[in-house]
């Protein structure tokens, strides 16, 4: 993955800045950590509205369509729009991640935006990884 561009749905650049290795099986946290492993700032991204690099080892990726997907593009929706970024733009992983930071998580929205996800408890209880940055 390193030194290559990266596809990324445009949520998980929230949902990358609160994971600690929770999710839905050992394979998916393990894949999920190597993703992240991989974002260096530098790292080109394709924002996706779609199936990532992420969603590869997810349970609800049924053959390269996410069965959850009226709720993963709304959330994906929100935080482009609230980027100011469109679905296929390519940018700098750490330009990305400063945006949520920035636009997103630092001023309290992550809530409004995910707050219906399964995973909101572990969000919401610890500091997003991209406030040092």
């Amino acid at each position: 993955m390193s030194g290559e561009r990266i596809v990324l749905r445009a949520h998980h650049g929230m949902c990358l800045a609160y994971f600690i290795g929770e999710g839905y099986s050992g394979g998916f946290t393990a894949h999920m950590g190597r993703v992240l492993a991989a974002l260096k700032p530098d790292t080109p991204v394709w924002l996706a509205a779609s199936v990532d690099a992420v969603c590869a080892a997810c349970p609800n990726n049924a053959g390269g369509v996410c069965v959850s997907g009226g709720k993963a593009a709304g959330y994906d929706r929100e935080v482009l729009e609230r980027c100011g970024l469109e679905a296929g733009a390519e940018l700098a992983f750490g330009v990305f991640t400063a945006l949520v930071q920035e636009r997103i998580l630092g001023p309290g929205l992550r809530r409004e935006i995910c707050g219906s996800c399964q995973w909101d408890g572990i969000c919401g209880g610890q500091p997003s990884r991209w406030a040092d940055k």
